[in-house]
């Protein structure tokens, strides 16, 4: 269990932009970033982040919170997951107080933990037996070796080795406590009946481990080294709980802050591509992980960059790869330029020939847009011939199509047109036929059939907003933005005393033995006033701490604005903001609300009115309360 005091330390230590900014592309605006939700698809960016606050909020999906609480929001981390992640991150030594855990604790750790633990203990096998054992030092590491890879750049992307003996990491596991069901399920390990012992799945291969972008290990891909053997080259992790090809990125854990900082993804197709460019000291490089591209992938690199540099073997199919992929990125909105490298060589070989300044300018200055690209491939293909170079023309068309921003197709069919001395009118009606077919195979048009399906209708009993509830919101929304802010106040004889919103806005809720309706606001303000028992003003940040999701998005609800308003001082024009008006607020907001809790009490007493029972005794209650209520109505200047 993760000590008290470190647990503060992490908090005071971590910085919510940059952990968020790890997989978010954020951007300044006024005090806050902002950036696309990584939660929720959109074209405006709505997830803000506070620096001075430390917290973040996502108005797409509603969440909120901290940093860690994003971590456990985006990883599906624990808490003390999320906690050593960040203390690891920031290097924070962890100090842990020893217990012994429940039965119940033990049986809650889930199939996924165990995954990940399991994958986790291959990956420190795999490394061992590359550096510790004489098979793996003469076999194993000799190759990456023959490949020129120094030790640095291994021991960064954690290469291993799987040892010839067939059921190696299979018996190491099972000795280690775990069960043949988990080994199977993680791919890691294969029972067939003929072999009860087990078979190492991936045995005499060298091992490149697959990293979730906060870099927790969710499988494996293998490359055979005997050429003699008849198997695939390259063997990878089947699917399981954690493990998704179509939603990883090769590389993406070690590339992310380069990427981010260049502003520019290098998109290649295997595993020595990406670690053959990181030596050659480019980092802002990933792989699609033994899969054709995927629109997941695509939102991986979107979340740090709209720029992607595709880099293609020049052979006839990474040609056809790279077709695929241009209409794949551009759909996503991505700005798409296309490198092929010369017949014969990859981004490895390349950057093993040419020195680091060549093989960057190179990227820099022959990688073409994609209409440059396409066009030369094409019209190479098409020849002399008339009818080939119109189908050529079509299949540029039908990638501008494609893109979702109608300014930017307007700009990409003039240069067709410049480039093939057509009219832009014959390229927009072509444009407007290739969206037609586009559309009509969109999967998003297979809900558009028409099928017979009940209409179910139910009757809306209540369709009004029970205004006491929105003034308890926001009476928690003060408690918890200015909490601790004093505020002056008369006595009874006219003499001033201060107060603390806090204390105000709870004794206004004792007063009149009112009971909070929101179960989660009643948390907030039971925590408020075993704060105030103890001499602590407990507040917005005081919430944060308790990692509550719940309460951390209404904290984050409360603390973010969407909007900040502009510098009007620069025209001279000035206006009052809410924190300068906080005891007019408050004190308008409590009478509201005591208010709407006077006529909820006369309505309750109306209803119990019986016509044989004596009833004077409520009509005297009844009377009493609508002229308090007429008191406040007059305290609010409202129009009778």
């Amino acid at each position: 269990m993760i000590s008290k005091q470190t647990i503060d330390k992490i908090f005071s230590t971590i910085r919510v932009e940059e952990i968020v900014g790890e997989y978010v592309q954020l951007k300044r605006a006024g005090s806050n970033f902002k950036g696309l939700s990584p939660f929720h698809d959109e074209k405006t960016p709505s997830f803000v982040v506070s620096p001075s606050k430390q917290i973040w909020k996502d108005f797409s999906s509603g969440k909120g919170g901290t940093a860690i609480s994003f971590l456990m929001e985006i990883e599906n981390f624990t808490y003390p997951e999320a906690l050593r992640h960040a203390a690891k991150k920031y290097g924070i030594e962890l100090e842990e107080t020893l217990r012994e855990f429940s039965e119940e604790e033990k049986t809650a750790q889930t199939e996924r933990d165990v995954l990940y633990k399991i994958h986790e203990i291959a990956n420190d096998f795999f490394q061992k037996q590359l550096y510790n054992t004489e098979e793996g030092r003469a076999v194993g590491y000799s190759y990456l070796k023959e490949r020129e890879l120094r030790d640095d750049i291994i021991k960064k992307f954690q290469l291993g080795y799987s040892p010839e003996k067939k059921n190696g990491f299979t018996e190491y596991a099972l000795e280690k406590g775990y069960s043949k069901e988990i080994l199977e399920k993680s791919g890691l390990s294969i029972f067939p009946e003929n072999s009860p012992q087990g078979i190492d799945r991936f045995r005499e291969r060298v091992i490149f481990p697959i990293h979730s972008f906060s870099g927790r290990v969710l499988g494996f891909g293998a490359r055979i080294l005997k050429n003699n053997v008849k198997t695939a080259k390259y063997l990878n992790s089947p699917e399981t709980d954690i493990y998704h090809k179509s939603n990883v990125l090769y590389g993406l854990n070690q590339s992310k802050q380069a990427i981010s900082k260049n502003d520019l993804c290098l998109l290649v197709e295997g595993y020595m591509d990406v670690i053959a460019l990181h030596q050659a000291g480019i980092e802002n490089v990933v792989a699609s992980s033994g899969t054709s591209l995927t629109t997941e992938q695509i939102k991986l690199i979107k979340r740090l960059t709209e720029n992607v540099t595709i880099l293609f073997d020049g052979d006839r199919a990474g040609i056809k790869a790279s077709f695929r992929s241009i209409d794949m990125l551009l759909s996503e909105g991505m700005n798409i330029r296309i490198l092929l490298f010369p017949d014969g060589d990859d981004p490895d070989s390349f950057s093993r020939k040419h020195s680091i300044d060549f093989v960057e300018n190179f990227i820099k200055t022959e990688a073409d847009d994609f209409i440059d690209f396409k066009a030369g491939i094409l019209l190479k293909e098409a020849g002399t011939d008339p009818i080939k170079k119109a189908e050529a023309i079509r299949d540029i068309v039908k990638s501008v199509a494609f893109v979702q921003n109608a300014l930017k197709q307007e700009v990409y069919l003039k240069e067709v047109a410049a480039k093939f001395g057509i009219t832009e009118q014959s390229l927009f009606n072509e444009l407007s036929v290739q969206k037609q077919i586009k559309d009509q195979h969109s999967p998003r048009d297979f809900k558009l059939e028409k099928k017979e399906v009940p209409v179910k209708l139910e009757v809306v009993k209540d369709l009004s907003v029970n205004p006491l509830i929105i003034l308890e919101e926001k009476l928690v929304e003060l408690l918890l933005k200015y909490g601790d802010h004093l505020i002056t106040r008369k006595d009874e004889e006219g003499n001033d005393y201060q107060i603390t919103v806090a204390e105000e806005i709870t004794a206004h809720f004792d007063e009149d033995d009112y009971e909070i309706i929101s179960p989660l606001n009643a948390k907030i303000i039971n925590e408020i006033k075993k704060g105030l028992d103890e001499n602590e003003i407990r507040a917005g940040q005081f919430f944060l701490t308790l990692m509550d999701e719940n309460i951390s998005g209404k904290v984050a609800d409360a603390l973010i604005e969407n909007y900040e308003n502009s510098d009007w001082g620069r025209h001279n024009i000035y206006f009052s903001h809410e924190a300068e008006l906080i005891p007019k607020i408050v004190c308008d907001v409590m009478t509201r609300h005591k208010r709407e809790f006077t006529i909820s009490l006369i309505n309750d007493l109306k209803n119990k009115l019986s016509e044989d029972a004596d009833n004077s005794g409520t009509y005297r209650k009844i009377i009493m309360l609508n002229q308090l209520r007429k008191e406040m109505d007059s305290e609010l200047n409202r129009v009778l």
